[in-house]
């Protein structure tokens, strides 16, 4: 007979019933009707259930008004919660499946990756992490910052190491590491006039990360504390893959702002040169994240250890 491991679950976890799936559907299109389509509901049958999770938690749980609806406190603490318990009813009926005769329960993990720390930054210690556990079936997802938030509130994936601002009430947020942001160019780039500030660089051609992107989202929030805007340069590319952009950038179509790992060898041949600027110095946290609360999190934060082992290792 097959011999399995226990399934450890802890007793006051609480899976969903349908009327928090309604809610959660809701949340996930802030929209009754469309909650309703996608559950063939009927539009009533979504609002009794929305009541009936108000009369048990004796609170509101939306701020309705008539052109949308938003969560009120109760309602983000709720959706946080059961977000969190649907994506572990996931995980566990994905461990169940998985579950070896002789093996007894072979480890699956599904995460996700940020363009730019995925594919320079991490890589390493990824390559170890999968070496390390050849037992693990390990499921790897490349995307920008906000597709994998979107994966991880989905159950898609289970964790992330990501760029950009990530909302610490709905994730655990661990820092991977600090990488420092700097603006590149080809180091035969000629400038249309000299460059010493950030309002310099406005008359050049902008090469930037696409919407969604952690990189553009932080680049956007940099230029704003100057008052300054993408279309304010006038001229620009956007490309959703960071080799591409290396090669416009290396054949002086334009200027960049990326994490300094992104182009360390470029910068140490002189291809790419770093763009001194007085009034520029930024350096910004890469995260690992997954869903607050969720009874995998020691397992999470174990994955997460053994990352920052293996980076450190490395310097």
């Amino acid at each position: 007979m097959a011999k399995f491991k226990k399934l450890v679950v802890r007793k006051d976890t609480l899976m969903l019933d349908f009327r928090s799936l309604t809610f959660l559907s809701v949340c996930k299109h802030m929209n009754f009707t469309k909650a309703a389509i996608e559950l063939s509901l009927s539009q009533p049958a979504v609002s009794q259930h929305i009541r009936y999770l108000e009369d048990k938690y004796n609170c509101i749980l939306f701020i309705r008004n008539k052109k949308d609806i938003q969560l009120t406190p109760e309602g983000k603490l709720l959706f946080s919660a059961l977000k969190t318990i649907s994506q572990d009813e996931k995980k566990i009926y994905e461990q169940i499946r998985y579950l070896s005769d002789d093996k007894g329960m072979l480890k699956n993990y599904s995460f996700g990756l940020s363009m730019t720390i995925g594919e320079y930054a991490i890589t390493p210690a990824i390559l170890k992490l999968v070496h390390e556990n050849p037992e693990t079936n390990f499921h790897i997802k490349y995307q920008n910052t906000e597709t994998l938030l979107k994966c991880l509130d989905n159950g898609i994936i289970d964790f992330a190491v990501v760029e950009g601002y990530v909302n610490s009430d709905y994730y655990n947020v661990k820092k991977i590491s600090s990488e420092e942001y700097i603006p590149v160019c080809s180091g035969k780039y000629k400038f249309s006039k000299p460059v010493g500030q950030l309002s310099d660089l406005l008359g050049e051609r902008l090469i930037h990360r696409e919407v969604g992107s952690g990189t553009l989202a932080m680049l956007i929030s940099i230029l704003a504390m100057q008052n300054i805007s993408i279309n304010d340069f006038g001229r620009t590319v956007e490309v959703n893959n960071m080799h591409m952009i290396v090669q416009l950038l290396k054949s002086s179509c334009g200027i960049s702002f990326l994490y300094k790992s992104a182009v360390e060898p470029e910068l140490k041949s002189g291809e790419l040169v770093e763009i001194k600027l007085k009034d520029f110095k930024v350096v910004h946290d890469f995260s690992f994240i997954w869903n607050k609360n969720s009874i995998f999190s020691d397992e999470y934060e174990g994955i997460y250890n053994r990352i920052n082992d293996f980076l450190n290792e490395m310097q």
